[in-house]
């Protein structure tokens, strides 16, 4: 039987006569991400087509769904109408893009365990879209889009599949442009909030603490205010939309 990882890509070729009858799973060897598959003759397809089946993108969640749908129309018109403004202006060239950065609508991914419920209903309260992983797959899955750039997890997270270290070795892998489209936040027990020289020896963009999880939609705006204010020129010569 062969299975392909859906962390890495990489097919991996199991011996038939040691395979299970049944669902069962299996630790990729090169990214230790935990696979499932399944040996049922009356499953519909190959066990790859099974397995992509089966590893569906993160959901949705319904809350705050309308608003954001609204949010983001208004938002892009206001850009449209400011993009015409400048074009239309004489001795300016542009208009300053980020003067209503805060207010831009962003979707984000939660990869958490036991706070899942109450971070995603504040989360969608404060004007996110949220969406919900329940393994390293679907968070992979989600992420290929390329339209949700902020994940949010925690160590608890599908303890089972190694869910937590799955999303730091993804991290760790991406290249340089890559990872600056990414904003990883942490969320645990143990740690400072906003400590900014451990979020960077450990490749994370953002550490908060449980006891600080009240606040964090206000925390994660002002640290993405500031990732973006660096990055400012750096985007501005790439063409590319702050986060």
């Amino acid at each position: 039987m062969i299975i392909r990882c859906d962390n890495c890509s990489v097919s991996l070729q199991l011996d038939e006569s040691k395979i299970p009858n049944g669902s069962f799973t299996v630790r990729c060897p090169r990214c230790q991400n935990m696979l499932r598959a399944s040996r049922d003759p009356k499953a519909g397809g190959s066990a790859t087509v099974q397995q992509l089946a089966a590893n569906k993108p993160a959901p949705a969640t319904n809350q705050g769904a309308k608003e954001f749908a609204e949010k983001t129309s208004e938002f892009e018109i206001n850009s449209a109408l400011k993009s015409l403004l400048s074009a239309l202006q004489t001795g300016k060239a542009s208009l300053d893009a980020d003067d209503d950065i805060d207010k831009k609508p962003r979707r984000v991914l939660l990869c958490l365990g036991e706070k899942r419920d109450a971070v995603a209903a504040m989360m969608a309260e404060a004007g996110y879209r949220v969406y919900i992983a329940e393994t390293p797959a679907q968070a992979n899955e989600r992420l290929r889009e390329g339209k949700t750039e902020i994940v949010i997890f925690s160590p608890d997270f599908a303890a089972e599949y190694g869910g937590a270290a799955i999303l730091q070795q993804k991290a760790n892998a991406m290249y340089s442009q890559e990872r600056r489209r990414l904003f990883l936040v942490s969320l645990e027990d143990s740690g400072t909030t906003m400590n900014a020289h451990d979020a960077f020896l450990r490749n994370l963009n953002l550490i908060v603490n449980t006891e600080d999880l009240k606040q964090l939609p206000l925390i994660l705006n002002r640290a993405l205010h500031d990732f973006n204010s660096l990055y400012h020129y750096m985007n501005q010569g790439l063409g590319l939309q702050p986060l």
